[in-house]
């Protein structure tokens, strides 16, 4: 009896084993009098590493994290040669891979309509006539932490929300996509988008340097490898020349420029602004507080003239228009806020005090539409049933951390130049949005013009500028020139 009144150890259950799933389904896309047959696969492939007993000695590989991805692959193809294959991801660094894969690059897309507003709820997929599909096989990436890809238990968030063991994590995973699917034959290409360039550019080197894989090219959307170029922090003084550009493009956009400016075309106002910025402002700037009064008051004019503002503002800004506050003076007399993301959308806030307006009207529009339509597409169209939330976007970008950049901006253009030298094959397509004022296309351009790159890689840059912000594809001219531009640059191969 004493035996069964004693309290008994309360045993944990053990935490459930990572494993693979996936899902396997046939299907058709008609695009005029074209079929499209391919093949979706979608799931996740475990991640491992390497693990060393208490001897030293190597035991076997450890569940690390079990990544999820989407692939499509066309079952039809006519050509004898192997088809490429482009691994596509976004940014945050927190967000899964949804906004290419359905803005652009799937076989399905969420139905916008010509400037890119979304529908009223619940929204629409629709066959997308511009998908890549068509010209290359298609796998979507989501990092560690978003969309289904989860760690191991017990595993710490620092483990792979840090810009080295994600590209650690992203490459295993692609080696072992290349490997499993026997494409190790098949030409290589990488999108990204946001971070994801950051990501894209560090692959091109670490996949060459860990896995001996050389890339045919990179395609980065909404470039942000130099993000000294994006940080408005005190003394660094790059970012107010770099916006300006696109402040001038919003203000013309929202006719808030004066009359001699407004009546001119888009081009020849950025062009006017770029030259403003690179020049006399840089200029100014760089001489902070020993600015004379008199330059100071012509340069404010200026400012002005191209950001839509008044002098006076820009005066009391001492010359220097932070983001968020651009995105709530611009119209504030109107009593409305300008996008981040895309500034051609509007917000309305509480009062039209305050320096920040309370939401990015242009993720606003499309958060809830790309959510709704990755979620129906898995279930019904994927067949991936899983009571486990899509994480479409990871509250994550203050936990990562940047080993190997402390105390100095995270530049990862030394990575690219080196990929690009010494990959002599491998081009570079870079697409920026006009009304972005996530990663403007002024600071893009700075950030491709000091690479360091010799003449011969120079040739095997492609530039390229669409009149939308940062998810250019959601405007249905720029999808329809980006599309086109996507399909050459991998059909090059």
């Amino acid at each position: 009896m004493a035996d069964i009144l004693e309290p008994r150890a309360k045993t944990e259950p053990a935490p459930p084993a990572l494993k693979e799933r996936l899902v396997t389904t046939q299907h058709k896309l008609r695009l005029g009098r074209r079929a499209l047959e391919y093949t979706a696969t979608c799931g996740t492939l475990v991640l491992r590493e390497d693990e060393a007993d208490k001897n030293g000695q190597r035991s076997a590989d450890k569940p690390r994290a079990e990544l999820f991805f989407i692939a499509y692959t066309l079952d039809n193809a006519t050509s004898a040669k192997p088809r490429p294959v482009t691994f596509s991801f976004n940014g945050g660094p927190g967000s899964s891979s949804v906004w290419l894969h359905l803005g652009i690059l799937g076989p399905q897309r969420v139905a916008t309509d010509e400037m890119g507003n979304a529908p009223p709820p619940p929204y629409a997929l629709v066959d997308n006539e511009h998908t890549l599909l068509t010209d290359s096989d298609l796998v979507f990436i989501d990092p560690i932490g978003t969309g289904h890809s989860r760690m191991a238990e017990g595993e710490k968030t620092a483990e792979f929300h840090d810009y080295q063991r994600d590209l650690d994590a992203v490459g295993d995973f692609i080696r072992l996509y290349l490997t499993r699917y026997g494409r190790w034959d098949a030409p290589k290409y990488l999108i990204g988008e946001s971070y994801g360039t950051t990501r894209a550019a560090g692959l091109s080197l670490h996949l060459q340097e860990k896995h001996d894989i050389f890339l045919n090219g990179l395609m980065l959307v909404s470039l942000a490898i130099d993000l000294q170029t994006l940080s408005f922090d005190h003394g660094n003084e790059l970012p107010y020349a770099l916006f300006l550009p696109t402040y001038a493009a919003t203000a013309w956009y929202h006719k808030a420029l004066t009359p001699e400016l407004q009546k001119k075309p888009l081009k020849d106002v950025i062009a006017q602004a770029e030259a403003f910025a690179l020049g006399d402002y840089s200029a100014a700037l760089l001489q902070g507080s020993r600015l004379d009064a008199a330059t100071r008051e012509h340069v404010a004019g200026q400012v002005a003239r191209y950001s839509g503002l008044s002098t006076e503002y820009v005066l009391r800004s001492d010359l220097r228009l932070g983001e968020f506050r651009y995105f709530k003076e611009l119209l504030r007399h109107r009593g409305q806020t300008v996008g981040r993301l895309d500034t051609r959308f509007l917000g309305i806030d509480r009062d039209d005090a305050g320096e920040k307006p309370e939401e990015d009207a242009a993720m606003s529009n499309l958060a809830g539409a790309y959510a709704s339509c990755i979620n129906r597409l898995l279930k019904t169209t994927l067949q991936y049933d899983s009571d486990a939330p899509y994480v479409v976007h990871a509250p994550i970008w203050d936990k990562w951390t940047w080993k190997g950049f402390e105390n100095k901006y995270v530049n990862v253009g030394a990575s690219l130049r080196r990929a690009m030298h010494s990959n002599a094959h491998m081009r570079v397509y870079v697409a920026s949005g006009y009304y972005d004022l996530a990663t403007p296309h002024a600071a893009g351009d700075y950030t491709i013009n000091h690479l360091g790159l010799r003449d011969a890689q120079w040739q095997k840059i492609a530039l390229s500028y669409f009149e939308a912000g940062h998810m250019m594809y959601i405007h249905q001219p720029s999808l329809t020139r980006m599309a086109g531009e996507l399909r050459a640059f991998v059909g090059a191969a």
